[in-house]
């Protein structure tokens, strides 16, 4: 393994400040290390128990050790993988792979393979729901998409079921019998009732736009769905949005931390991240803009040592084309077009 770089130490303050008398700033450090690797990326996931953090990296997951940015192995074989679920009670993790409709089932321990579940099409978002003891996968299937349980002992399917949208994206779990689920394409929630598997409600997200982050705060029985422009808070017991919250754009993922009571939302648009305090449950201050790296836009928290992690590659210019040659379509026709080489794997901490 290359040794990692340490770039950047810096000590950022933030630019944003309301309601000083319950929420105020706050300093954040940033380190910055280079893991390399090829690949580019979607999910990173914290092991709280450990402080390893899993990064996606297209065809393999890189497993890294959080408070130094050491690489610790690495799970190749993940075709087009989006994210990592943890169960460490059992000693398994799971990734989505995309690529060929698997879900790899590991042991945590030596990041040995285990089995390999033939799940479906669209494979994306992944999470632990620690109450039901259940692996939820978000699926970007066609004609609808979908939401799959898998048992995280045995890696067995338990239930699949159909959303209103085709890009469900984050979950999140209330430890009440219920699951949320936030729906990019149609800017909603849907909630799932985890005794029939079964939608039994749908709530418009307006003013959010292309909800992706999700996380649920069982103290003061609140959602946090991370928005392109404006993120929401609801009150799970109606539905309704109760706070609003300005960030950037570009955002894929959202980090909570209970115990600080800091919301962190990724904005790869303007390469920072907004973090938020909740004042109260439906009070939120913004308390720091802290700059990252362009593009990073998924985030996770270790709610052990508070730290904050994200991962971009950082390319290089894209190499002129040959003589003659005809231009070259954008990439999976998302308009991105031609992308150059990789040339630093920016693993990026953020502490207080």
């Amino acid at each position: 393994m290359t040794k990692r770089l340490l770039t950047a130490f810096a000590v950022l303050f933030a630019t944003s400040l309301a309601a000083p008398s319950v929420g105020h700033a706050q300093a954040f450090k940033v380190e910055k290390f280079d893991i390399k690797g090829e690949g580019g990326t979607d999910y990173v996931a914290a092991e709280a128990a450990t402080g390893r953090v899993f990064v996606s990296r297209a065809t393999h997951m890189m497993v890294i050790e959080g408070a130094t940015g050491k690489i610790l192995g690495d799970i190749p074989n993940t075709p087009g993988v989006h994210g990592a679920g943890i169960v460490t009670k059992v000693g398994h993790g799971f990734t989505t792979n995309g690529g060929d409709e698997t879900v790899t089932m590991f042991d945590l321990k030596t990041l040995a393979v285990i089995k390999q579940i033939k799940v479906g099409p669209g494979l994306d978002g992944i999470m632990y729901d620690e109450p039901d003891d259940k692996i939820i996968l978000t699926n970007h299937s066609r004609p609808i998409g979908t939401l799959t349980a898998l048992d995280p002992k045995t890696g067995a399917i338990v239930a699949t079921v159909e959303l209103e949208d085709t890009a469900p994206e984050g979950a999140a779990a209330d430890g009440k019998g219920h699951i949320f689920v936030n729906n990019e394409g149609k800017n909603t929630m849907q909630v799932i009732d985890v005794k029939t598997w079964k939608a039994t409600a749908s709530w418009p997200l307006e003013p959010c736009k292309g909800p992706t982050g999700i996380a649920y705060d069982k103290a003061s029985n609140r959602i946090f769905s991370g928005c392109n422009g404006t993120s929401v808070v609801v009150d799970p017991n109606t539905g309704k949005i109760v706070a609003t919250i300005k960030n950037g754009t570009r955002v894929d993922a959202l980090g909570w931390d209970p115990s600080k009571k800091l919301i962190y939302i990724p904005n790869g648009g303007e390469g920072n991240v907004t973090v938020v305090h909740q004042d109260s449950p439906d009070k939120y201050t913004v308390v720091a803009t802290v700059d990252t790296f362009a593009g990073a836009k998924t985030i996770t928290v270790d709610p052990k040592t508070h730290n904050v992690y994200l991962f971009q590659p950082e390319r290089g210019p894209v190499p002129a084309p040959a003589a003659g040659a005809p231009p070259a379509a954008a990439p999976g026709g998302r308009g991105r077009g031609p992308q150059g080489p990789i040339v630093a794997g920016w693993f990026i901490v953020i502490k207080q």
